[in-house]
């Protein structure tokens, strides 16, 4: 008797299609971007209009491929529900793209019942998007969609009469201020998707790997070295990735094993790569997705944000690699060198490359001014055609890499890689302009900015943390991006009333949102790591959060400190500086031990968290860098200890 097949199994042949339409796809979204940040012809609005449903286009082609569409339907059910996608995609691109100046001159306003099916269409399947891949953001939006179309049923100050089924439908889709069309998606495929062109090349062309293979030989060093490495590795990789969970995986697998042998429990191995991987959303010059929305939201370039991102960036991996340092000298029993290959041409040439990508953005956008859209193009043309060039003629040299299918698969993934990441973030932020058509729509934003008002009227701490749980609650289900967006929304204007910076709100929505990813219980860079790891979640997230305690530092000091992101220079340099000293010494208080005997331990750790949190809240900087001193003594003391075992 034959075994049946899989309820979802497709034909070589079906797939080989698949894959070419796929790649064909994403050949035409990558030229038409290419154009656009040549020529800018269209605009903004245009451009999305076109590229959202081609983006939807790309997300269904790409779950196809990976037989991740649909599992418990079959191969044909597959094939016509995403064909029936596919064909509702290319009637928005040509009914929109057509009317596209009437509907919003005209029309706007009076929109006609095509205009508001065929708006319905993208707007449906965005959220089919939504409810695949983020299933806690589907289900905030469709209660926020029913919130605005019911609000007269919710009592007290959160009522409201309601809106229209067609209101709602209309400003989620052919309105374009709003939605699907608007300038979320916009900043996805322009701003954004500029940035992931460099980051897809070095991809593609291995500069990732030659980071991870770099870090992996540093780690062989010394016994010490070995969790440092992680460290190191992950910062490196946060540069080109932006992502915790993208940090974990590549870095991760690596270390945590290695750490695991050479004696570190598996819950300390998993925590030290999660917190080392939390950066990834913080570290310049391409920081986490929300940097770039907080730069649309001020109104500011992209590099005002990164200008003034550097110095909390550097505060957060001081205090990560102190406590990291101190967790591998309390645990680890021997050096245990992880398989690495030995550095070759190949990747002294990928790290040169990507150094050059990091001093040429800060170049063009720091010292040249140039707008960080055509900044990235720049760099992306310069360091695309140096590492094709390399590539082409290493390849072409030896005639066992002369084959054709060889020479074309790093193009190939770079097609892959630009395309799968620009269109999953663009439609990421078509749902959360969604989200925040409805949260600004309803008054939401305002009702809650009421209640934040009240908590500044009895104190301005009590405030902020009233601000935190908001944002922390709301990075329990959502990913950072979403979180900042509500957070910054619903805080910013009732912060600014009491006088407060809005580089410091914003820096402190960003601090929170990047919390989101470690937020119990749902942090998906610790459930990452604790499989690799194979160690219990929950031990994994908790014993993160301590190494990751710099992070709430961070938050609370950026009001303590605001010259830490309001203008770049010495002011901000000096700041830097002295939080870090006292992140280094808030490390010791919670990593280190001063004592066997356990009494006098707790006492020491008390005494020098108070100096060390002196040093970064305490409002007068004379008396906070004299609480320096009593922070380095600890810390003296504990190394006079650690040399005293080594003689013994």
């Amino acid at each position: 008797m034959v075994a049946a097949l899989p309820p979802y199994e497709e034909s070589a042949p079906m797939n080989s299609i698949i894959r070419v339409i796929f790649s064909l796809t994403a050949l035409y979204f990558f030229v038409y971007l290419f154009r656009y940040y040549l020529t800018g012809v269209g605009g903004p609005t245009y451009l999305a209009v076109i590229l959202v449903p081609v983006a939807f286009i790309i997300f269904t082609l790409d779950c196809l491929r990976r037989k991740e569409f649909y599992p418990r339907l079959g191969s044909t059910a597959n094939y016509v529900v995403g064909g029936v996608y596919l064909a509702l995609c290319l009637v928005s691109i040509l009914y929109i793209g057509i009317e596209f100046e009437v509907i919003g001159t005209v029309r706007a306003g009076v929109y006609n019942s095509t205009d508001l099916v065929v708006g319905a269409f993208m707007f449906v399947l965005v959220m089919e998007y939504t409810r695949k891949n983020h299933y806690p953001l589907f289900v905030l939006n469709l209660v926020l969609i029913l919130y605005a179309v019911y609000g007269w049923v919710v009592p007290g100050m959160f009522g409201h009469p309601g809106l229209l089924w067609e209101r709602i439908v209309s400003s989620m889709s052919v309105e374009f201020a709003t939605g699907v069309f608007s300038r979320l998606p916009q900043l996805a495929l322009t701003l954004i998707g500029s940035f992931l062109l460099v980051l897809s090349a070095l991809r593609a062309f291995g500069c990732v790997e030659s980071i991870v293979n770099t870090a992996t030989r540093l780690a062989n060093k010394s016994a010490h070295a070995l969790p440092q490495a992680a460290v190191v590795g992950s910062m490196g990789v946060a540069t080109v990735s932006g992502s915790g969970a993208a940090n974990a995986i590549t870095i991760g697998s690596a270390t945590i094993p290695a750490m695991i042998a050479a004696g570190i429990p598996r819950v300390n191995a998993a925590s030290i790569e999660t917190s080392a991987s939390l950066g990834g959303q913080l570290m310049p010059p391409v920081m986490g997705i929300s940097a770039f929305l907080m730069a649309e939201f001020l109104g500011k370039s992209y590099f005002d944000v990164v200008a003034r991102g550097y110095a909390p960036a550097l505060i957060y991996y001081a205090g990560v690699s102190v406590g990291v340092y101190l967790i591998s000298v309390r645990y680890q029993k021997s050096m245990v060198a992880i398989p690495a290959a030995k550095t070759g041409l190949q990747d002294k040439i990928n790290l040169m490359v990507y150094a050059g990508v990091i001093a040429g953005l800060i170049l063009l956008m720091g010292v040249l001014q140039i707008p960080p859209m055509l900044a990235a193009l720049r760099v992306f043309i310069t360091a695309g055609l140096t590492i094709a060039a390399i590539f082409l003629l290493t390849s072409l040299w030896s005639p066992s890499t002369r084959s054709l299918r060889l020479i074309t698969a790093p193009f190939l993934r770079f097609l892959d890689y630009f395309a799968t990441m620009t269109s999953d973030l663009t439609l990421l932020l078509a749902s959360l302009s969604i989200m925040t058509g409805v949260i600004v729509n309803t008054g939401v934003t305002t009702k809650v900015g009421f209640l934040l008002m009240d908590a500044a009227g009895f104190h301005i701490i009590a405030m902020i943390v009233v601000a935190f749980f908001f944002g922390a609650l709301l990075g329990t289900g959502l990913p950072p991006a979403p979180t900042y967006i509500i957070t910054a929304l619903v805080i910013a204007p009732p912060m600014i009333k009491v006088g407060i910076n809005p580089w410091v709100i914003h820096f402190f929505a960003f601090f929170v949102a990047v919390w989101g990813e470690l937020t119990p219980p749902t942090s998906v860079v610790a459930a990452v790591t604790a499989k690799i790891a194979d160690a219990p979640f929950m031990a994994t997230l908790f014993r993160g959060i301590q190494l990751c305690s710099v992070l709430f530092l961070l938050m609370v000091g950026v009001f303590a400190r605001p010259e830490l992101v309001l203008e770049p220079g010495m002011a901000q340099l000096g700041t830097m500086l002295l939080m870090m000293a006292g992140a280094v010494g808030t490390q010791f208080s919670i990593q280190a031990q001063f004592s066997e005997k356990k009494v006098r331990d707790v006492v020491s750790r008390i005494i020098l968290a108070g100096f060390s949190l002196v040093v970064i809240f305490h409002p007068n900087t004379r008396l906070a860098v004299l609480a320096i001193l009593p922070v380095a003594i600890f810390i003296g003391y504990w190394l006079l200890l650690q040399r005293k075992k080594k003689v013994l």
